[in-house]
């Protein structure tokens, strides 16, 4: 496990999983919790938490953009595009990060 955290792609591949279950709590238990039952302590919360998951999964994004010298038009943009997709983040791991992980 400390291994895959040596690495950039290692590092945003842990912080885009996280981001992607703050966003599936948030959308399918929390904000059901706060519109449908008046809870909405939750939705702060998680909402904090996958919004700081957010900005750290946008700005290694950007940082495996540099390193990995990924194209803006073929690669980054579908990174970025994955975490406003629900459970897009578990597709861009399996289908782009986990190759580049060796």
């Amino acid at each position: 496990m400390m291994r895959f955290l040596n690495s950039g792609i290692g590092r945003f591949r842990a912080i885009a999983f996280l981001e992607g279950i703050s966003f599936i709590l948030l959308l399918f238990i929390a904000m059901p919790l706060k519109y449908g039952a008046g809870e909405p302590l939750l939705v702060k919360w998680v909402g904090m938490a996958h919004g700081l998951l957010f900005v750290l999964f946008l700005l290694l994004a950007v940082q495996q953009h540099v390193e990995r010298g990924w194209s803006f038009l073929s690669v980054t943009w579908k990174v970025i595009a994955s975490s406003l997709i629900p459970f897009g983040t578990f597709y861009l791991d399996r289908r782009f990060l986990s190759p580049l992980h060796t």
